[in-house]
């Protein structure tokens, strides 16, 4: 170890005692912790019983020969040297107290597995050899968790096939709407050093069964296709595939084009070709994606396919040449189909023309091409018709697309709900979007039921999250920010999990917690998505936060754009008598968001232009609630604070203080945010 960076240890260590101090912090436990384990935070626990029994099952372990063999070896002698202070030996015989084997069950499909134990031996069986990595990563969970591990009897099988991070990265290393510093792949390295920190993402994300990585921002750069990027992608498709993980990149559908003069300026990127044109229809635009694809296939032979965003915010598409979306897709679906690749085609999409109501335009620019997609297209759609707003109902569309794959595009990165800065558990919010019944066939047509394939017959299951990393140390720059990517892995593997277990399971395998702890730390978590819901989007309103930074308030510059407001009333008028957005859902979802008196008043104001006097359901009026409910950010904070400052001696010295540090921040934000829209609300009194 060299002086510096001895002495930087010690500048750091006093950094942390300090703090620690100030807030009054027993030092109980490690202070070592980062957050750079994430979940895979593997600590030994303190309850013997259960952990002898655990060693009598691991001392030794029989691999099923698959082709995971090797990071499922590494992975168990890590996590048990850890857990149980043991190395477990690595047999062939019956002898082994793990024994992992294939079966003919052929319903366990390419990923599902089976997990059984009796007194002796714990059984792990799969069909296909991504299940044992998948059961590994569940056995491990359930010793890092505590839970016995006798009688068991689990059978697991993804919903979902497909189930993707989508990063938002730029090719300098900016992130769109990224909080935690730069990207974590570093172009200018690859191909020939590969960073080490590529294995430890591709190892936690397979822990929750993510499968898929979109590596570049949807708003693309076309040189990202260029054969020197293309061997850097592959790099990392070499690390990746280890963990049964796709690469993906996202597609500039003007790619064919020549170069532009200026390639870092958005909107004039131009291409990376040598045509003159884009069109779909252009039979050398068709061979040129072609060679592209085939390029791509023979440097990462299981490349999944293209993301795309098209003729939105500036992006090029097909409409550019007065040619569909379906046109537009279909082109590269017809590329990628011979290597077994898929097309992911947004339908972020708002042009004006369409419709003078915003949220209702992706709906009825694409309700129309239904049909018309080939089969390896699938239609990538934000939850909400809006843009990831803290709280809107879900897009109609969802039930609607009756002939064409429709993934949800959920967003684990913070754009509206905080950043980095705000505590704010996520799932919570998913659970309202994926629950939601669009009785498109009947009740119980929920978005996961479509999703799922058990309301709808998509050849393709599949769902993205928009990723929240990046190169801090603890890689979502807020602690409690890892949740909400471990919450989005296991949402996607089971939508129908329990919120409860998914959120224990985070915070015993991060934090290594006792059970009061625990208890404390999800009474932080669980209340925070429907306080900020309260305290900055109030009812679904809308669009709250000032333009660029979407963070701070910025009422004022939304009102009377985004949604109405006057001294008489708030809100916008959707129903059959205002835009009829109320129309684009199926009865009788359409009927009740008509009636002011049924609306959900979590969608209040999305639906309704509502009179400052209207009475809620708490009894006060709509005025009175809304100011009342204004203070919940602060509350909120305040509470937090009290909370974890009450189990300081139960947490590490650091992320005590940095959680700590974010919580008061958080709080003065809030306070912040507040008096500008108590002040914006008092002008129309």
């Amino acid at each position: 170890m060299n002086h510096r960076f001895r002495c930087s240890c010690i500048i750091l260590f006093i950094f942390y005692s300090c703090i620690s101090h100030l807030y009054g912090q027993v030092q109980a436990v490690s202070t070592v912790d980062t957050g750079y384990e994430l979940w895979l935070n593997y600590k030994s626990g303190s309850n013997s019983r259960l952990k002898q029994a655990a060693i009598r099952y691991a001392s030794q372990v029989r691999l099923a020969g698959s082709q995971y063999d090797e990071v499922i070896r590494e992975e168990l002698e890590r996590a048990l040297k850890a857990l149980l202070e043991i190395t477990p030996g690595f047999v062939r015989g019956e002898e082994a107290g793990i024994q992992m084997s294939f079966c003919t069950d052929k319903r366990l499909g390419k990923e599902g597995y089976i997990i059984r134990s009796g007194k002796k031996r714990i059984t792990l069986q799969a069909y296909s050899d991504a299940g044992f990595l998948y059961g590994t990563f569940h056995l491990i969970r359930l010793i890092q968790c505590g839970e016995p591990l006798v009688q068991l009897n689990i059978r697991e099988i993804p919903a979902l096939e497909f189930r993707q991070l989508n990063h938002w990265d730029d090719l300098n290393g900016n992130i769109e709407r990224g909080y935690a510093g730069k990207s974590l792949w570093k172009w200018e390295e690859l191909p020939e050093k590969v960073d080490s920190r590529y294995t430890d993402y591709a190892r936690t994300n397979a822990s929750i069964g993510i499968n898929g990585v979109v590596l570049n921002n949807v708003n693309a750069d076309p040189r990202i296709l260029r054969r020197d990027y293309l061997k850097k992608v592959a790099a990392l498709a070499d690390v990746f595939r280890k963990y049964h993980i796709r690469v993906y990149l996202t597609a500039n559908f003007a790619a064919p084009l020549k170069p532009s003069a200026t390639p870092d300026v958005m909107k004039q990127w131009g291409g990376i070709g040598d045509l003159d044109t884009a069109d779909p229809r252009d039979p050398h635009v068709q061979a040129w994606w072609k060679a592209k694809v085939d390029e791509i296939y023979e440097l990462i032979p299981d490349f999944g396919g293209f993301l795309v965003k098209a003729n939105s915010e500036g992006m090029p598409g097909p409409q550019d040449y007065h040619c569909t979306h379906a046109e537009g897709a279909n082109l590269l679906a017809r590329a990628l189909k011979p290597h077994g690749g898929i097309v992911m085609w947004r339908t972020f999409v708002y042009n004006p023309e369409i419709d003078k109501d915003r949220i209702k335009r992706s709906y009825k620019e694409f309700l129309p091409l239904d049909g018309k997609f080939d089969d390896n297209v699938v239609l990538q759609t934000k939850n909400g018709a809006l843009d990831f707003q803290p709280s809107e109902p879900a897009q109609p569309l969802f039930g609607s697309m009756k002939y064409t794959s429709l993934m949800p595009e959920l967003q684990i990165t913070q754009e509206y709900t905080g950043h980095s800065t705000y505590l704010v558990y996520l799932l919570p919010m998913w659970r309202e979007f994926l629950d939601f019944d669009t009785y498109s066939e009947g009740r119980g047509s929920t978005v996961k039921s479509i999703i799922t394939g058990r309301t709808a017959s998509y050849p393709f299951r599949a769902i993205a999250g928009v990723a929240n990393t990046g190169d801090l140390q603890n890689w979502t720059g807020h602690h409690f920010a890892q949740a909400n990517w471990f919450a989005f892995g296991r949402l996607a593997w089971n939508p129908d999990e329990e919120t409860e277990k998914i959120t224990s399971e985070w915070i015993k395998s991060t934090w290594n917690c006792d059970e009061q702890t625990l208890k404390v730390i999800e009474q932080m978590m669980m209340p925070t998505w429907d306080r900020f819901v309260r305290s900055h989007s109030p009812y679904s309103l809308g669009l709250t936060t000032l333009v660029k930074c979407h963070y701070k308030a910025g009422f004022g510059i939304r009102a009377n754009k985004e949604w109405k407001i006057s001294k008489e009333s708030i809100g916008n008028d959707r129903t059959v008598n205002g835009s009829d957005y109320v129309s684009q859902y199926w009865r009788p979802n359409r009927s009740i968001f008509n009636d002011i008196n049924l609306c959900p008043e979590l969608y209040l104001l999305c639906f309704h232009n509502v009179s400052w006097e209207h009475r809620m359901k708490s009894g006060l009026t709509l005025r009175e609630e809304l100011t009342a409910n204004l203070k919940l950010g602060i509350e909120q904070a305040d509470r937090n604070i009290r909370l974890w400052k009450s189990i300081r001696h139960k947490i590490d010295s650091r992320r005590f203080a940095e959680v700590m540090e974010s919580l008061l921040k958080e709080r003065r934000d809030a306070e912040t945010y507040y008096n500008v829209a108590i002040h914006f609300f008092d002008l129309y009194k």
